[in-house]
Parts: structure tokens; C-alpha cells; sequence
């Protein structure tokens, strides 16, 4: 058992709770770590660096703050081919209305293997170069039993948190039988993609005539529930829906992008606070140019808060996590305090997880560094890259 003390720390951010925002920042601390590899190890020790223990190593991270790594709860990275052209449509005025998804589905059926694989490894890597230690992968982009189970098998190589998205569009071969397309998807496609996913995700949007209903969303849903799977909803993205309310009904871990709320959903979400996270997904408005979600009104309301990247070809090619807390506290209301942590534990809740997201003793050692004192540098230096993955025993 190898052992780490991270000495030197400008500010140490616990995100413990405790402090504005819950961002338990304070100064002149140290961690250890202990670890045996492969993994990041466990925090074992925290507290004032003039009482920190022996080590067998010391990391000396020379004044900068550490944080917890960013847990990106919301990413679509199994997919082929380029849309920057709809991106610079929507920048012209073209209005989103999913449709696009479409042409990456062509190009990611028509990829092989080692293509998907490498630009999967690739996306993950930029990621940890920007701070993020843990993302969730969505399939989405085969919406064929074989592809649609490539893409878990794939996403199963870089991460445990895996996401069936057989309900992610209507695929262009199925438009005139709908009902067809959600019997795949409940049943056979289903069936060969429960054994290599965690969650079951549906993009529940009636405004769209590519996504689903509430009805048909409901059926995705406790399809997977009843096939072992945890629940997961796009809800709300391009107009009013029932999307947030059926998640929070269906007890889902976490209703995505929350664009459009009624009174009625806000109540809904502060009902289920306990089980149900609002994860939010700035970059998808900065690259639609649609209106923010107002996260301000929803902390104040005591709604469970994260914000995820949606990395994706279409609406948010972007897996900077930095740039969406910048664009939280820019366009959502929120502090720099209140970002963090939603970047980092509010996407730990949004998965379920209580070992990651924080510094406390017993947690994965899933740091991030900042070449920089403290965490308000994340929203003042916007689209620095100063945040990257710290390496430490067990790594």
C-alpha cells in the first residue's frame, strides 16, 4: 500500500457542505492518499497541513488549489462524423429541434470499431486534461440492436457509468412506425443492452417529432426499471413538457437540461429533491442560443442541483467542464461556490454516488489541480485551461 501526501495546497476545496455554497474551501491543509493501483487510491487523512502524517511519497502541488475532480454526469462520446455546419446554422438563427441526430447516427453506424474506440479515448482523455475524473456515456447514436450494444460495450472500456439511449431519436428507417421503433426499444434491443449498461436514459420531448412522448417515455422507462436498470431523463430541452415531472414521478436519478420549468415541475423538483437532480447543461444553450435555465431560482428553491457538459457533436461539442461553471455563473445565477459544487458532488448525486464528488476521508481519490490559488479562477479565467486531473498514488 503505497501512501501520498498532497502538501503545499493554496486552498483546498472539500466540497464537504460546509461554507458558501457547500464548497468547504479553506487554507493551509494537506490530504493523504493511500492506494494500489490500478485506480486513484482513498483519501485517508485530512486536515491542517502542519499536523498532516508521514507518507511514503510527498506531492508538493506548490500553492495551487485542489479540488475534487468535475463529475460529468451527462456526455455523448460514442459517435462519428462532424456537424459544425448546424452549429454555424443555429449561430445564423436556425432553431434546434433534434433533427440532427440523425446524420451523426449514419456516420456512427457506418464507423468501425477501432475509429469509435480511439475518438471515445480521445474525448476522455481531453476531458482529464480539463479536471473531469469521472463521465457518464450514453449510447444514442446506433439506435440498431448491434449498434446501439457496440456503443454500451465501448463506453464499458472508460467508465462505469453506462447509459442505454435506445429512445434517443426515431431513426429515419422506423418514422412511419413509431410504435414499432419503442417496441425495439423495449424489448429486444433492450434485452441484448441491459447486461453492458447501468442506466436507461429517454429524450422525452413531445415538442420534437424526433424524441418521445410522455406516454412513450413512460414505457422506456419502467421497461429498463423493470430490466434491473437506474433511470435516467432528458426533460424540457426545446419547450414545456412532461419530461421533469414523469422523472421525478418515476423516482429518476437525475432530469437533464430543465430549460423550460412550469411552477408545477419547480414544486416537483423540490418534492423529490432527495432523489431526483436538475442537471443542468449551459453549453447546450450557449451552442443553441436558446435561454438559460434559471439555476438561481432553483437553489433557492431547494432543488438538487448539478451541471454536466452534454458533450455531444450536435448541440455542445464542448467537454470543458471549467466553461460550464463559467457559463453557470455568467448566465444562471449561480456563485462560483455554488458552480463548483454543482460540477462536482451535485454530479456525484445525479449518479448515485457518495465516493466521489468530495475530500473526506473514505472517498476515491479523484482529484482535480488548479494552476491557480483558488476555485473562483474556474469562472474568472473562462476558457483558460488551468484545471487538469491530479495523478497521485494508485494512478
Amino acid at each position: 500500500m503505497t501512501s501520498t501526501l498532497i502538501t503545499d495546497i493554496g486552498e483546498l476545496v472539500t466540497c464537504d457542505g460546509t461554507g458558501e455554497g457547500g464548497i468547504g474551501a479553506r487554507s493551509g491543509q494537506a490530504v493523504v492518499v493511500e492506494g494500489t493501483g490500478p485506480g486513484p487510491g482513498t483519501i485517508v487523512w485530512v486536515g491542517p497541513a502542519s499536523s498532516a502524517p508521514a507518507a511514503d511519497e510527498v506531492l508538493d502541488v506548490g500553492g495551487r488549489c485542489v479540488l475534487p475532480g468535475f463529475v460529468d454526469s451527462h456526455a455523448h462520446l460514442v459517435f462519428d462524423g462532424d456537424r459544425s455546419a448546424e452549429f454555424a446554422a443555429r449561430m445564423a438563427g436556425q432553431r434546434y429541434d433534434g433533427g440532427g441526430i440523425g446524420v451523426t447516427v449514419a456516420a456512427t453506424r457506418a464507423a468501425g470499431d477501432e475509429r469509435l474506440r480511439a475518438a471515445l479515448q480521445a474525448r476522455v482523455a481531453e476531458m482529464r486534461a480539463q479536471g473531469t475524473t469521472t463521465v457518464e456515456v450514453k449510447s444514442g447514436y446506433g439506435l440498431a440492436v448491434e449498434h446501439e450494444v457496440r456503443a454500451l460495450q465501448l463506453a464499458a472500456e472508460v467508465t462505469d457509468e453506462v447509459t442505454y439511449l435506445g429512445a434517443h431519436f426515431v431513426p429515419p428507417e422506423m418514422r412511419e412506425d413509431r410504435d414499432g421503433y419503442v417496441d425495439l426499444v423495449v424489448g429486444e434491443m433492450l434485452q441484448a443492452c441491459a447486461p453492458h449498461a447501468r442506466w436507461i436514459d429517454v429524450f422525452c420531448e413531445p415538442a420534437s417529432p424526433h424524441a418521445f412522448t410522455g406516454e412513450e417515455s413512460r414505457r422506456v422507462l419502467a421497461a429498463g426499471r423493470d430490466a434491473g436498470l437506474e433511470l435516467r431523463v432528458h426533460g424540457n430541452q426545446i419547450d414545456h413538457g412532461p419530461g421533469v415531472r414523469l422523472a421525478c414521478e418515476m423516482g429518476a436519478a437525475s432530469v437533464d437540461h430543465c430549460t423550460y420549468l412550469s411552477d408545477a415541475d419547480v414544486d416537483a423538483l423540490v418534492d423529490s429533491a432527495a432523489t431526483t437532480t436538475a442537471t443542468l447543461l449551459p453549453g447546450v444553450e450557449f451552442s443553441t442560443k436558446s435561454p438559460y435555465p434559471d439555476a438561481r431560482a432553483l437553489l433557492d428553491a431547494g432543488v438538487s442541483v448539478a451541471i454536466a457538459s452534454d458533450c455531444n457533436p450536435g448541440t455542445c461539442f464542448s467537454s470543458s467542464m471549467p466553461f460550464m461553471i463559467a457559463l453557470a455563473v455568467r448566465e444562471m445565477g449561480m456563485t462560483p461556490s455554488e458552480a463548483v459544487v454543482a460540477a462536482t458532488r451535485g454530479g456525484a448525486r445525479a449518479l448515485r454516488r457518495e465516493d466521489i464528488g468530495r475530500i473526506e476521508i473514505g472517498a476515491r481519490a479523484d482529484l482535480a489541480v488548479l494552476q491557480a490559488p483558488n476555485h473562483l479562477h474556474l469562472a474568472y479565467r473562462a476558457g483558460v485551461p488551468i484545471a487538469r486531473a491530479l495523478e497521485v498514488a494508485g494512478d
